[in-house]
Order: C-alpha cells, then sequence, then structure tokens
C-alpha cells in the first residue's frame, strides 16, 4: 500500500509571509500539529511543527508587558521559524518505506509532493499508526487474538493460517515477522472470527500448537 492511500489531501499551509500569530491560530483552531510553508506555484519551502510555535512564544517569566510582546510576535513571520531542510516523499512511496523515513530522525510528518515538488498531501505519525491499527484488525469487533509459536521455516505459517480455518476461524489478520523470538522459533499473531472461538483455541492446541489467547472481544 502506498502513502497517498492514508496521506491528509486537503493540507492547511501557509506563504512565508504569514505572521506567527496566523500559523498558532490554524494550529489552534484545526488541531493539527505541522503546518507546510509553500510558495505560491505550491512547492514547499520548509515546516512549522507546534513544537516550533511553543519555542517562538515568550517564556512566562518574560517581564514584558503583553502590548511588548505582541508586537514582538507581529515581527515574526512563518519564513523565520520554518524548518527549511524538509524531508519529503512521493504519493506513491510505500507506507512502510514512509515510516522509515520518519522513525530515525523521529519526524512527526512527512510533506507529500509531486514529481514537480509541488504539495499535494501530507502523512504524519497518526495516519501510520490508524494504519498499523487497521492492518492488525484491532478496529473488528468480537475477533480473538492468539499469539502461536511456530517453527522458523517454511510452510509452518502457512499450515497454522489452514488449520484455523479447518477449526472453524475466519482470519482477520496476521503479522508474524521474521524474527526469531529464540533460535529456531518465530511468533504470529493472529486474529479470527468464528462461531465458538473456544472450540478452534482447543482445536488448535489438539493439533500440537502452543499458543496464547491474549485477548476475546
Amino acid at each position: 500500500m502506498f502513502v497517498e492511500n492514508i496521506m491528509t489531501r486537503e493540507v492547511l499551509h501557509v506563504g512565508p509571509e504569514a505572521s506567527f500569530s496566523q500559523v498558532s491560530e490554524i494550529m489552534r483552531l484545526k488541531k493539527v500539529r505541522h503546518v507546510p510553508v509553500i510558495d505560491q506555484d505550491r512547492k514547499v519551502l520548509g515546516i512549522i511543527s507546534h513544537r516550533d510555535v511553543q519555542r517562538a512564544q515568550p517564556s512566562m517569566i518574560t517581564t514584558l508587558d503583553v502590548g511588548e510582546v505582541k508586537y514582538l510576535l507581529s515581527k515574526i513571520a512563518a519564513a523565520d521559524i520554518m524548518h527549511k531542510s524538509v524531508v519529503s516523499c512521493s504519493p506513491r512511496t510505500q507506507i512502510e518505506e514512509a515510516a522509515r523515513m520518519m522513525r530515525p530522525k523521529k519526524l512527526g510528518c512527512l510533506t507529500v509532493v509531486d514529481d514537480a515538488g509541488r504539495l499535494v498531501g501530507i502523512v504524519t505519525s497518526v495516519d501510520l499508526l490508524d494504519f498499523f491499527l487497521d492492518i492488525t484488525g484491532c478496529w473488528v469487533e468480537g475477533a480473538t487474538r492468539i499469539t502461536v509459536k511456530l517453527q522458523d521455516r517454511a510452510g509452518q505459517l502457512a499450515a497454522l493460517l489452514a488449520s484455523v480455518n479447518a477449526q472453524g476461524g475466519y482470519i482477520v489478520s496476521v503479522v508474524s515477522p521474521r524474527t526469531p523470538q529464540s533460535e529456531g522459533l518465530r511468533t504470529a499473531t493472529i486474529r479470527f472470527e468464528a462461531k465458538d472461538a473456544g472450540a478452534v483455541v482447543q482445536g488448535l492446541r489438539e493439533a500440537g500448537y502452543e499458543l496464547s489467547v491474549d485477548q476475546t472481544a
């Protein structure tokens, strides 16, 4: 799946001349934490985060009066506080790759640009979290979640899924990264639906699978 499937297309943005108060109000009223700064051709010039806005505000212990604070803030433009080194991706970037781009630098978002560098969307860490919850079946009510230990060799996962189906279970999601939990073993986490989830679990145990029932909704 690609970034274009989960990104926000209607992106709130500002120009480099936008005032500090404009940026702050957009974030407060629209409840967003990142605002791209673009030029007239929609080319990305920078990005402003909620943290940048907080840093630009005077400290609570400042000796300045309200009028002085407002005057100083009125002199600050988006171009003054934006990050110019913006990490972007294309709409056809794989979601996993977008996450790999964000994680090392602890980025809260990526701007999404077309081949000409024009802003077409934004993907945030919240979008990635929602994607994770979706592919792991967390939104499916009434599903049973089991964790099964498997031998780390070809055919083991396929046999397990076939056994779940044979016992009357309908697979909702499967997560089984090839990162052995111990030598020669790997873990598969499966969510399934069934009229009698207990019977499915019992049947799997009788078939020789070592498993635990982590959650039944």
